[in-house]
């Protein structure tokens, strides 16, 4: 039997407006297990992505534009703050639903609430 570990996705000053949309953190988190990394930021964000596409996670310093689900280009943001943000790159591009549209990432920034855990739990 395969454990999973879950973390939670982090939220700041507009968790309220976030949870009225219905992308809070009731609805929203991270699951990972031996084979795959569950995230889901309510009905906004979904994606299953198996382990060996996770090539890399570490801790992302810096100004991160705007709060929600964001992508273009290969490259989503799923948060509820400015802070905790985790960069996670993927090869090959995994596919995620974001606002019900099929999109495919390389790269995905999450923020967590706790994301040195999160860091190690991906690559340990």
């Amino acid at each position: 039997m395969t454990t999973s570990q879950k973390f939670a996705i982090r939220y700041g000053s507009l968790r309220l407006l976030l949870i009225v949309l219905g992308m809070g953190p009731r609805r929203s988190g991270v699951e990972l297990d031996g084979t795959e990394m569950k995230v889901r930021m309510g009905w906004a964000f979904q994606a299953d992505i198996a382990r060996t596409a996770i090539t890399g996670a570490r801790p992302v310093t810096g100004m991160v534009g705007g709060i929600g689900v964001h992508g273009w280009r290969g490259r989503w943001l799923v948060n509820g703050t400015t802070t905790g943000i985790v960069g996670i790159d993927l090869e090959p591009p995994a596919r995620a639903r974001a606002v019900g549209l099929p999109v495919r990432m390389h790269y995905l920034a999450l923020s967590l609430e706790d994301p040195d855990a999160f860091v190690a739990a991906v690559t340990g």
